[in-house]
């Protein structure tokens, strides 16, 4: 007879091993296993809107998987990535600063753009530039619980007692 804990143990379901492969698009790594649609988001400034607009606009159905996309598809993913046709309100940089230009920026270019704004908000010495030097939140949250640094104890004082003299 089994005793009590090998009967709490559920059977183990055995799935049939399938090989992971991994799809580079855009400079990421995506696994083959996620659908085209939810597989976009991955890569670093793709949201949902823009990954619906990508499906609808060169025709691939959002349901299809990574793995079973052509060379002739990724190519023409990443292609519409670099310069999506799109509206502008669903571009991630809206009337830029040093061109005017409104452009969609993916991946390390996203990356780089953004460290300049940083950098550029710094030097001029602005309030949002000042809360990045110093660390703190940057749009208005309380810093009372949280936004503490590692390694810092803030402990609560206790109100002083009146002790008795004896």
């Amino acid at each position: 007879m089994a005793s009590p804990t090998q009967q709490k143990q559920k059977p183990k379901r055995e799935e049939p091993e399938m090989e992971e492969s991994l799809v580079r698009i855009a400079g990421n790594d995506i696994p083959g296993s996620k659908k085209i649609f939810a597989g976009l988001t991955r890569v670093k400034g793709v949201g949902w809107s823009i990954a619906n607009a990508t499906c609808l606009k060169l025709k691939i159905p959002k349901d299809k998987r990574i793995s079973e996309l052509s060379k002739e598809e990724i190519n023409k993913i990443e292609e519409f990535l670099k310069a999506p046709d799109i509206q502008d309100f669903l571009k991630n940089r809206r009337s830029d600063l040093e061109t005017g230009e409104t452009k969609h920026y993916v991946g390390v270019d996203l990356e780089m753009k953004k460290d300049f704004d940083i950098r550029r908000l710094k030097k001029i010495r602005s309030y949002k530039g000042m809360r990045h030097t110093a660390g703190l939140p940057v749009r208005g949250q309380r810093t009372r619980a949280h936004f503490r640094k590692k390694g810092q104890a803030v402990s609560v004082g206790k109100k002083a007692t009146k002790g008795k003299k004896g």
